[in-house]
């Protein structure tokens, strides 16, 4: 009764527990209260590796850029920020929106605690609060317009603390390099805004620097905007641009400085081109690099295989045949390594890409389109693609069998031994091999193949070892047999069929099934004999044991007596 009792307060302090987790993660079953479930529901969260959340950082990605472009063009260009003062009043404010806006998408992101979306809109507003990026959003959205009251509408420099914003930047950034299909070019690209950026601020603070020294007082600052078409905003940006860029890349061809101002943004610029080249140059190499792996891995380097091929002085006609493989490989984006590149995803999803990939092919095949599709998704995972050349044999007459091959795409040919004489043409869909590789019952080949098989043109065929065939079929029987039928079949038609042998063999399994049987009958009745042998052992010693054990107090009993009479006397 105790044991139960303990039992009972064990579960429901299991149950307690779990009420209290789920109530803790914001949970919308078991025991969590109803009224915190109504509450939850009422805010949206949003997962921050979904869809939503990272369409949300690429319109952030606007109001960004506009403040770290616009601003400092507006502040060095006085021309522009008085021209279009209420475009740039329009769209500042429509990027303080986006601003709060964005505080308040932070408010509604769950994360991820012990690897489980926390949905609870009090736990995500409390872990904001205390982040150390709230007191940087908080102070982005400041009114700082509001010094415009004081400096004037020509000061758009007091919007400077939304540039404090720039950590959401490049987190969709790197949302967006993960998520793309072609990193690289991404790569690339924000490599080159990175530079635009960098050029388009060192122009708008030479403008500047040009009209805090006096425009035309020497070669070296902007000329004298009074000068005809140099008094343009057009002009203006585009010189400071074009004079900002021969500095940056060190072309040269730049007047020399005359002032001390001159002299140190000269040597500012020169630094900062050293270090810009560097890094482009790193990143530019980093991108190559990136790129050459991929193309490794997705195809094999052929440069290993030319260089043997070269060294060990292969005749050109098989080296020719060798590069005609590689290249087929190259322009139809052929994988023959397909294992490898996926290798460090779960076991589960990649046999789902696995299959995504591959199983509309393998359900062409005529044997395979009635099978269920546990068999198909097990099969698909033992699959390896091949690629042959044309005139390349696959298999020839006599061969020892290892493997059997399903067509992918391409044609081949059942060739006699000539070569040449074509006994019929395989497409896409057929399979072959699959006799050498059964063992079917009176096959006079035994494990060899029965027929050359040579490839008409480039042909992508998948490859199915014995081993990995076998483990397959040893579950699913119905498929097994199947192939069995099928192969006889083949067999018949080719006379490599022994029906006789087939019928003894069956014969003789048959009657080494019996002998088993009625060996495992003997071993039975043995083993029933000498459990009873073993019984009447164990009986007899203890019988013989307390036999034993009396004798033993008879003996006690008799020396006790007989110290008595001694005594007595």
């Amino acid at each position: 009764m105790n044991r139960l009792a303990r039992l009972f307060r064990g579960q429901a302090k299991d149950q307690e527990g779990k009420a209290e987790l789920i109530k803790t993660r914001g949970g919308t079953s078991g025991a969590a209260p109803k009224q915190h479930n109504d509450h939850s529901e009422k805010r949206r969260i949003l997962d921050p590796s979904g869809d939503c959340h990272s369409l949300w950082l690429n319109v952030m990605v606007a109001p960004i850029l506009y403040n770290w472009i616009i601003l400092i063009c507006r502040s060095c260009f006085p021309d522009l920020q008085r021209k279009y003062l209420y475009v740039w009043l329009a769209l500042d404010y429509l990027c303080d929106l986006l601003y709060l806006l964005d505080i308040g998408v932070h408010f509604h992101t769950g994360f991820l605690e012990q690897g489980i979306l926390v949905q609870d809109w009090s736990q995500i507003s409390r872990r904001y609060l205390r982040s150390s990026s709230f007191p940087w959003d908080l102070i982005s959205v400041l009114p700082t317009d509001l010094l415009y009251l004081w400096l004037g509408m020509g000061t758009p420099a007091v919007r400077a603390n939304r540039f404090l914003r720039t950590p959401r930047l490049f987190e969709a950034f790197d949302r967006i390099e993960t998520r793309t299909a072609h990193p690289n070019s991404f790569r690339i690209t924000k490599l080159m805004l990175y530079v635009f950026i960098t050029i388009h601020w060192n122009s708008c603070i030479y403008f500047a620097l040009s009209g805090y020294i006096g425009y035309g007082v020497d070669e070296w600052v902007y000329p004298n905007i009074s000068t005809t078409g140099f008094d343009r905003l057009l002009r203006q940006y585009l010189y400071s641009f074009y004079f900002s860029t021969l500095i940056l890349t060190t072309v040269g061809d730049t007047p020399m400085p005359q002032r001390e101002e001159e002299f140190l943004f000269m040597a500012v610029d020169f630094l900062l081109a050293v270090m810009g080249f560097a890094t482009i140059m790193g990143s530019m190499t980093s991108v190559i690099s990136n790129m050459n792996q991929a193309d490794e891995a997705f195809f094999p380097n052929s440069d290993l295989v030319k260089g043997y091929l070269h060294t060990h002085c292969v005749n050109r006609r098989l080296q020719r045949r060798v590069v005609d493989w590689y290249q087929h490989l190259q322009m139809n984006k052929k994988m023959t390594n397909e294992l490898e590149i996926l290798q460090h995803l779960p076991e589960r999803l990649r046999a789902e890409v696995a299959i995504s990939v591959h199983l509309p092919t393998l359900r062409k095949v005529q044997i395979f389109q009635s099978c269920e599709q546990s068999l198909l998704e097990e099969l698909v995972l033992k699959l390896k693609p091949q690629v042959y050349s044309p005139g390349e044999y696959v298999c020839k007459k006599g061969d020892i069998g290892r493997e059997m091959y399903f067509i992918r795409e391409g044609q081949l040919a059942v060739v006699a031994d000539d070569g040449v004489t074509q006994y019929a043409v395989l497409g896409e869909g057929l399979y072959f091999g699959e006799i050498s590789i059964i063992n079917i019952k009176g096959n006079k080949s035994g494990n060899r193949r029965t027929a050359n098989i040579k490839s008409i043109g480039f042909s992508d065929l998948f490859c199915l070892s014995k081993e990995d065939l076998k483990d397959v079929l040893a579950e699913f029987p119905n498929a097994k047999s199947m192939l069995e039928a099928k192969g006889r079949e083949i067999l018949l038609k080719m006379d490599k069929l022994d029906v006789n042998a087939e019928a003894a063999e069956i014969a003789q399994q048959e009657e080494e099934m019996r002998r088993t049987a009625a060996l495992e009958e003997g071993l039975d009745v043995l083993q029933t004999k000498l459990a009873r042998v073993l019984a009447g052992l164990e009986s007899s010693a203890f019988k013989m044991a307390l036999r034993l054990e009396h004798l033993e107090w008879q003996m006690r009993e008799w020396g006790a007596e007989e110290e008595e009479e001694g005594v007595e006397p």
